[in-house]
């Protein structure tokens, strides 16, 4: 015997969450290209930020040494007078990284 189409009634609503803002660091946030100190490197560096969608390869981050999966945003930091040394970094181990301004 066949199911019958019941209406459901409506799911209950969740509480919203506020969102995520900064934190009070005293840093200013990051987004889009600054040129940055890197420390693996002690030139100047542009950091840029890889969006999700842009994401498409692993790579090993250099501040822990974990994969970088695809799909997640992170840093590039490339050195302007060696190109070739760029380096895909977690967001937050970047950020552990800087100096205090």
């Amino acid at each position: 015997m066949p199911k019958r189409n019941r209406k459901r009634s409506p799911a209950p609503e969740k509480p919203k969450r506020p969102k995520a803002g900064p934190k009070s660091t005293g840093k200013p946030k990051l987004k889009g290209r600054r040129t940055l100190l890197d420390p693996s490197v002690a030139h100047d560096t542009v950091a840029s930020f890889v969006q999700p969608y842009e994401a498409t390869k692993v790579y090993v981050c250099p501040g822990c040494g974990r994969d970088v999966p695809v799909g997640l945003h992170h840093v590039v930091a490339v050195p302007t007078s060696a190109p070739d040394l760029r380096r895909h970094w977690h967001k937050g181990c970047w950020a552990a990284v800087q100096p205090e301004d």
